[in-house]
């Protein structure tokens, strides 16, 4: 019942889906119940709030829980949301295993680790799924899902199906890989924006606009293939005529950094300049960015409808 656990309580609620919150301490699922409800009246009062149904009637789809078993009891679906830890996580799963029927769908929210190491040699195995978010996953609709090697295909659609009904936008993988899709593309971006602060070619401010203001107004809206499909008469002819000068720049990319030492330093300090790092500031800009992600899926969503 932590941020991502809450968040995902929020969105399976939003699409009219009973919900039980878990957690060992019951003080943390008081908490999380608090602020789930705080969350939803304020965007509620600012007209965002996602789904057909009330404030109210979403929180009173939400339950909480300290005993595993009662939580799982009757569901269809189960997201585990421990925090990056394997060992945890295999633990969680073993648990599940030994409780669960033949029906519902295991699913974890990692970003990072493989299902071949968090779901291999559980009896339940061909039910267990990667559904991974992206933080915060109620403002953020994207959902990578991937399968193990064993994970029946039902499963994996069964999982398409319930992220599409509850509003969220699922992509498929069609195996695992390290890091999935969406951390291997914004590690992509991260590596190179560091090397040129590293290197002296620009600040970290303005680094962060050449995408806030530059790529990022792109990407919001179109990806970086179809990006190549309108920037020339498709893709065959943005390859003709850019090919020669994107290999030139890419061969030009260092090694990987280390993300250690002076550059850490540097960035930190532009960064803790604009955003100091206390809670209470870094708090105010993520409720900002929040606001902003809001505004942005509504504008898009009536983008659509348009």
């Amino acid at each position: 019942s932590g941020l991502i656990g809450r968040s995902w309580a929020m969105v399976f609620a939003a699409g009219g889906f009973k919900v039980k919150l878990y957690d060992i301490a019951q003080q943390q699922l008081t908490s999380a119940l608090e602020n789930i409800r705080k969350q939803m009246k304020e965007m509620e009062k600012a007209g965002v709030l996602k789904g057909a149904l009330s404030a109210d009637q979403q929180l009173a789809l939400i339950s909480v829980c300290t005993d595993l078993k009662a939580a799982v009891e009757g569901a269809t679906f189960i997201q585990e949301c421990t925090p990056e830890n394997l060992e945890l996580k295999k633990k969680i799963f073993g648990q599940l295993d030994l409780i669960v029927g033949d029906n519902v769908i295991l699913s974890s929210s990692t970003s990072c680790l493989l299902p071949s190491k968090v779901f291999t040699g559980l009896k339940h195995v061909k039910q267990c799924i990667v559904s991974h978010p992206v933080n915060p996953p109620y403002f953020v609709p994207l959902v990578e899902i991937v399968p193990h090697a064993e994970t029946d295909p039902s499963t994996t659609e069964r999982t398409y199906a319930l992220m599409k009904k509850i509003g969220q936008s699922p992509v498929k993988l069609n195996r695992e890989i390290e890091g999935f899709v969406l951390n291997r593309l914004q590690y992509a971006v991260i590596s190179e924006a560091w090397r040129l602060v590293d290197e002296g070619i620009m600040s970290p401010t303005d680094l962060d606009l050449v995408m806030s203001d530059g790529l990022g107004m792109r990407y919001a809206f179109i990806g970086p293939l179809e990006t190549m499909h309108l920037n020339a008469e498709g893709v065959s002819n943005y390859c003709e005529r850019y090919a020669e000068g994107m290999r030139l720049v890419l061969n030009t990319f260092g090694p990987v950094p280390e993300f250690s030492g002076e550059t850490v330093q540097k960035v930190n300090q532009a960064l803790s300049e604009k955003i100091p790092v206390v809670p209470k500031a870094l708090d105010a800009r993520r409720k900002w960015r929040d606001e902003c992600l809001t505004g942005l899926a509504k504008l898009k969503t009536q983008m659509k409808s348009d």
